[in-house]
């Protein structure tokens, strides 16, 4: 704990100076890298574990796994890191992208959980959202056919 306020406060003293002077650009961006870099070198800043992290934060909403690992991507995490954190779900987790459709058909409310006069004609629509969020089709097609008591078992179990 200790450790960690006289970082925060050196810290705070770097960016407080940083802001008072008018320094080149130049100096401010090696001031800027310094900083990141003591922090990295402390392990304050971790790619890894903040990747880990949101791969599984993503996971339990209900993400499939392209749309995490285009949503790490896309925060600029480097490819290493993000398949990592890929491949500890894919060990974790028995499969992820299955469970995660259908979370995501209970919190949308589509497919198994719409009333059975109404499936038909959502059908392509449940698809289009499946799909969106990344799930294969042939994984959208098995989750939107199980039947109403079914799913409800199985959301039981997650």
């Amino acid at each position: 704990m200790c450790k960690i306020r006289a970082k925060s406060k050196n810290l705070n003293d770097q960016l407080s100076l940083l802001v008072q002077s008018s320094k080149s650009k130049k100096e401010v961006t090696s001031i800027i890298d310094e900083i990141v870099l003591n922090l990295e070198k402390n392990r304050i800043l971790n790619d890894e574990m903040y990747s880990d992290s949101k791969a599984r934060m993503f996971l339990r909403r209900g993400y499939s796994l392209n749309k995490i690992n285009q949503s790490l991507r896309r925060k600029g995490i480097d490819d290493k890191y993000v398949k990592q954190s890929i491949d500890k779900i894919k060990e974790n987790q028995i499969e992820p992208d299955f469970v995660s459709a259908l979370k995501l058909c209970k919190r949308r409310r589509i497919g198994p959980l719409r009333p059975e006069s109404n499936r038909e004609l959502f059908y392509k629509k449940d698809m289009g959202i499946l799909a969106r969020n990344g799930f294969s089709f042939d994984l959208s097609k098995r989750v939107l056919d199980l039947d109403t008591d079914e799913f409800k078992k199985l959301i039981k179990i997650i």
